[in-house]
């Protein structure tokens, strides 16, 4: 079913507001390393027998991103190669970033930094506005590095004034089956002194006393919380990420007070939106598996809107790397909602107003008011 007119016009001129993205990079790249960066699963090399076009994602850039590099919709692989070596990182990025519609960036740069874009590159590449995320235990493994003496009193200090929100990777670093309540001040000292006393050169937190500290202090410093949920690369337990194992965590009054945003959710989008409605701090995106599902995202989305309060979803395509996520993300969520809500509208559920209005909360409004955001 096509979308109403004045959906299709609202939707291809409205700015979305990115809530959880990443840098795109910034070496030029060869076809095997762009090739891992499509599969969010697996580091590997791919298969000599195979090709990661061959894959939802692949025919999505061949199909949405192929004509931004002045190819035709499906042009092959090899073609899309070959143009895109020819363009060059700089132009490529450029384009992508732009032709998104992203007028704001709320960016996570704490993993793999200084291979993505930073807040300043991913500002000056797409036009737009930039946003930083703290990631927790990137925090705490800075500290480690550093040798602080006071973690808890550091910590504490730089999450303020310098951040929109915090994000958390609990998932990949003990999954969410454990008791998540506050630690006391005096078991986290402990614990610092242990781990940084341990560390080494390269810290790498997954102790999971600090890492409930850094949730509650993100908590208690006011920031919207972030957490990664659901589908992820292959160092997560994937049944130790379903957001409903938050459930005592969420119950916390302490946490209650922020906003929570569980971020990517699937297979686990239906928990989240029971989440969503069941708590007034919860929010969720799909984010990540819009781009890896492709022609498939529109189903994700129609079944994401079943249970949650519209005010609860946000827009996120948790792009990281190939600039073609950043698009493609957006391109194949207004592609999703111009079709989920044109059939709706079309069969008389939806009033065109309705519709208009609530993919502009999804879109940004939403996240403008988790975030605080300018509206201008």
């Amino acid at each position: 079913m096509v979308a109403s007119s004045s959906l299709t016009e609202f939707l291809a001129a409205a700015s979305l507001v990115d809530h959880h993205v990443h840098g795109a990079f910034t070496t030029e790249l060869s076809r095997a390393e762009f090739e891992v960066a499509l599969n969010e699963g697996s580091p590997d090399p791919v298969p000599a027998w195979m090709t990661q076009f061959d894959s939802q994602l692949g025919f999505a850039i061949r199909r949405w991103c192929a004509p931004l590099l002045d190819l035709p919709a499906h042009a092959s692989a090899a073609e899309y190669w070959r143009r895109r070596t020819e363009l060059g990182t700089a132009e490529v990025t450029a384009r992508f970033l732009r032709a998104a519609g992203v007028s704001d960036w709320v960016l996570d740069t704490g993993y793999a930094a200084g291979t993505v874009l930073d807040a300043s590159g991913m500002a000056a590449a797409s036009g737009g506005h930039v946003h930083p995320v703290v990631r927790l235990e990137s925090l705490a493994e800075g500290l480690a590095a550093e040798g602080v003496r006071d973690y808890v009193d550091e910590f504490a200090s730089r999450l303020s004034g310098r951040f929109v929100a915090a994000k958390s990777i609990l998932a990949y670093r003990c999954g969410f089956d454990l008791d998540l309540g506050r630690p006391t001040d005096s078991e986290v000292a402990e614990a610092a002194r242990r781990w940084t006393g341990e560390a080494g050169d390269r810290p790498r937190l997954t102790d999971p006393v600090l890492i409930r500290h850094g949730l509650h202090a993100a908590a208690e410093a006011g920031l919207p919380l972030q957490i990664h949920t659901g589908f992820g690369d292959r160092d997560l337990d994937l049944h130790r990420s379903n957001p409903l194992l938050l459930l005592d965590f969420l119950r916390d009054p302490r946490v209650s007070r922020v906003p929570v945003l569980l971020l990517h959710c699937y297979p686990y989008h239906r928990e989240a939106g029971y989440l969503a409605q069941a708590f007034p701090n919860v929010h969720f995106d799909v984010g990540l598996a819009v781009n890896h599902l492709g022609v498939r995202s529109a189903e994700l989305i129609a079944e994401s809107f079943e249970l949650a309060p519209f005010a609860k979803q946000l827009y996120s395509s948790d792009a990281w790397g190939p600039p073609e996520l950043h698009f493609l993300g957006a391109t194949l969520w207004r592609r999703a909602i111009g079709l989920i809500f044109g059939r709706w509208v079309a069969d008389g559920d939806w009033s065109p107003a309705d519709a208009t209005r609530v993919a502009g909360m999804l879109g940004s409004g939403n996240a403008r008011r988790v975030y605080r955001l300018p509206t201008g």
